[in-house]
C-alpha cells in the first residue's frame, strides 16, 4: 500500500512538472518556489491517501508560496481538522487555510 501510494505521488508530480512545463505561474517569482508548492501539494495529497481517517479524493490541496489551502467536503470535524494537521506537518508549509466544509 505504501509503495502504490508512493508510486501515485511521484507521477502525480510528474505529470505536474510536464504539464507545466515548470513554467512560473500564479504571480510567482521564481520556478523554484513553483517546484516547491507542487511538491508541498503532492506530499499533502499523499498523505490524505495514506490516512485511513481522511478521504483524499474529497479534499482539494492547492499550495502557493508556501500557503496550502484546503477544500472540498469532509464526513466529519475529525477528518476536517486531521486533514490540517497533516498538511501542517509537511516540511515547506508556511501557512493553511482550512476551507473545507463539514458534510451533514
Amino acid at each position: 500500500m505504501i509503495i502504490r501510494t508512493a508510486i501515485a505521488a511521484a507521477i502525480s508530480a510528474i505529470a505536474l512538472a510536464a504539464g507545466s512545463g515548470c513554467a512560473v505561474g500564479r504571480g510567482q517569482e521564481t520556478t523554484g518556489a513553483y517546484v516547491d508548492d507542487a511538491t508541498i501539494t503532492t506530499q499533502v495529497k499523499s498523505r490524505f491517501y495514506e490516512n485511513k481517517n481522511v478521504a483524499g479524493s474529497s479534499i482539494s490541496v492547492e499550495t502557493l508560496n508556501g500557503t496550502v489551502m484546503l477544500s472540498g467536503f469532509a464526513k466529519n470535524s475529525l477528518e476536517k481538522t486531521t486533514s490540517e494537521k497533516i498538511a501542517r506537518d509537511v516540511n515547506g508549509v508556511k501557512e493553511i487555510k482550512n476551507q473545507i466544509v463539514v458534510r451533514p
